[in-house]
C-alpha cells in the first residue's frame, strides 16, 4: 500500500527529468561562425598553378600553415547554429618550393552541410561588396 503512494512521485520525477531536454531549446545560443569565411565564388577562382599573393588574395590570410617543413596552408569554415548540427569545411592548399599551388584537397566534417548551404543560412554578418562611393550616393 505505501508504494501505491510513491507511483505519483515517481511519475512526476520522470516526467521533470525527461522535460530538461525540452528546456535547452528555450536557452539562447548565438550562432557560432569560426575559422575563415569562404565563399563559393572564392573557391571557383581558386586554381593549381597560383602563387602565394593571388591564394592569399582570393581566400585571405590562412588559417593555419605547416609547421613541418610542407608548405600548406589550411583554411577552415565552421559554423554552428544555434540549436543546430556543426558544420565544417577545410581547404587545404599545398605550395611547391617556388610557392606555386601544385593541389588542393577538401574535406568535410561529417554530415556538414554544403558551403553553399553553409552561406544560405546566413547566421554570419553580412559582407558588403558595395563600394563607399555608392554608399554614400545610395543612403
Amino acid at each position: 500500500m505505501q508504494y501505491r503512494k510513491l507511483i505519483p512521485l515517481i511519475i512526476v520525477s520522470a516526467m521533470i527529468l525527461t522535460g530538461c531536454s525540452f528546456t535547452d531549446r528555450l536557452v539562447y545560443r548565438p550562432d557560432i561562425n569560426q575559422g575563415n569565411y569562404i565563399t563559393q565564388e572564392a573557391i571557383e577562382l581558386l586554381k593549381v598553378g597560383q602563387t602565394k599573393d593571388q591564394v592569399a588574395f582570393i581566400m585571405g590570410s590562412p588559417m593555419l600553415t605547416s609547421s613541418f617543413g610542407g608548405n600548406v596552408w589550411y583554411y577552415v569554415f565552421r559554423q554552428q547554429p544555434q540549436h543546430g548540427k556543426v558544420s565544417q569545411i577545410n581547404y587545404a592548399i599545398y605550395f611547391n618550393n617556388k610557392g606555386v599551388v601544385t593541389d588542393i584537397k577538401t574535406s568535410t566534417l561529417e554530415g556538414s552541410l554544403s558551403l553553399e548551404e553553409m552561406n544560405q543560412q546566413r547566421i554570419s554578418d553580412p559582407i558588403n561588396t558595395d563600394s563607399d562611393d555608392d554608399q554614400a550616393n545610395n543612403p
